[in-house]
This record gives C-alpha cells, structure tokens and sequence, in this order.
C-alpha cells in the first residue's frame, strides 16, 4: 500500500515584492516525513486553485502550521486594528472550511501555532490580538534576539487536564515547550476543550470534543527539530498513526 498523504499547509510570501510563492517551513515538512510514516505534501494558499474536496480526497490528514501572519478578526466578528497584525485572507478561505469538514468526516488534523488559533476561529471562537496586555499573563512572543536554538528554547510549562486526552497522550501531566505567540484564545469555540494551560492560564493545547477523529491543536511549535524532542515525538507519531489507520479505512472502504 501506498504512504499515506499529509498536506502541510502553506503561507503565501512575496519575493521582492512581486513573486509569489508558498512555504511551510522546513521543520514542518521534516517532521511528518521523519515521525508520521506518510508523505508530506505543501499545500498552496490560493483558494483559487483549490477545491475542497478534491485536497481532502488527495491528502489523508493535514497539518495546520503556524505562520507570521494572522485569522483576519472578520472571521470572528472583531474590528481589525493595526494590534492583529498582518493577515493571510487567502489561507483562511482554505483552512477555516477544512478544518471544519476534516471534523466531521473524522479527518486527522493536526493544528499549531497559527493552526492552533485557526482550529479554535473554525468552530466558532474568538482571539485575542495580544495576550500580554492581559492582567497576569507572560509575554509568549519569540524572543527579538537569539540563536535559532535560544529561540525555540524550552522556556514554558504546560499543565494538562488530569487523565484529559494530552495527559494520557504524554504520560505525564505537565511538559515544558517553546512559546512564540502574540495572539491567543478569548473565548473557545464550540466543542473546544482547553485541556493544557500555561502558567499564566493561557490556553496551549486544545481539542473538538465528541470529534470522529484526531483533532489536536497546540499553541507552541513542535515541529523545531520534533525527532529530537521526546513531547514532540509523541505528538507528530500519534498524528501519523491516526492518520494510517484513516487511510486504511477509506482503502477498505472502496476495495
């Protein structure tokens, strides 16, 4: 049998201000080929040159990566102010519907950073532009200065939701990770289950309660060098595995 798809998700860029093209990063990429078993696929963010269905039929799970730019506050019927940053309207016409038909029919995907946000904006909630200006919350932007490995520093603890989904997905009831966010949850959507906190409360780890199949979303990255870091092994093998066993179901299915 062939390996299963992963279509990681792409953000748009411009070269020299005139040639578009789109990326998903290389540790994106590395981590589904090296931890999930299945074939990374870079998925464009031109609505105009996708079909939903015809991508979810292509690829058998996908990677929500985060991104620079932000989920227009539009789509969650917020003003836009110069505090939201800058925006990718063409990735939100595609990922916002996906997710939502990856819920349904039970398609794993796998949501971070930005797709974090974008998972949450999805199933109806809201974000907020800076949780820093919040009473009693961290700064989790990057790091303005430092070495790659500085940046991506473990410097965060996150505590789970006792015997919830990411403490039996962990064995253990809290990790340390990465943080570099601005934004963050207000309000969680529906069917949202905040089931990992930073220290401060901030939301980090969420899934869609009563969903048919994998849909966890985190707010750090666990991409940056996955294979070497134990929590984010257990993440990207945990994806890739839900995403062989959807694969070999729909194989079934139309045999």
């Amino acid at each position: 049998m062939a390996r299963p798809v992963i279509g990681v998700i792409g953000n748009s860029f411009e070269i020299n201000g005139r040639y578009s093209v789109y990326g998903a990063g290389a540790y994106n990429v590395r981590a589904v080929a090296k931890l999930t078993g299945a074939v990374p696929m870079i998925v464009p963010t031109d609505p105009d040159s996708l079909a939903l269905n015809d991508l979810m039929e292509t690829c058998d799970g996908f990677v929500f990566t985060g991104a620079r730019a932000n989920v227009h506050p539009d789509e969650y019927g917020h003003t836009a102010t110069a505090a939201y940053g800058d925006f990718d309207r063409g990735r939100d016409q595609i990922t916002l519907p996906l997710i939502r038909a990856c819920v349904e029919r039970g398609q794993p995907i796998l949501s971070i950073c930005r797709g974090f946000q974008e998972l949450n904006v999805a199933m109806g909630g809201t974000l907020h532009p800076e949780i820093r200006e919040l009473p009693g919350r961290f700064n989790h932007r990057m790091p303005p200065e430092g070495t790659e490995a500085e940046i991506f520093e473990l410097r965060q603890r996150v505590t789970f939701t006792e015997g919830g989904v990411f403490h039996r997905l962990m064995g253990a009831p809290e990790v340390m990770t990465n943080t570099l966010h601005g934004q963050g949850i207000e309000t969680p959507g529906e069917r949202i289950v905040v089931d990992g906190r930073a220290d401060d409360t901030t939301p980090e780890a969420i899934y869609v309660d009563g969903a048919p199949g994998f849909t966890l979303g985190v707010q750090w990255h666990p991409e940056y060098k996955a294979d070497e870091d134990p929590v984010s092994s257990k993440l990207f093998r945990a994806f890739g595995a839900a995403v062989q066993d959807f694969a070999s179901d729909v194989q079934a299915k139309t045999a």
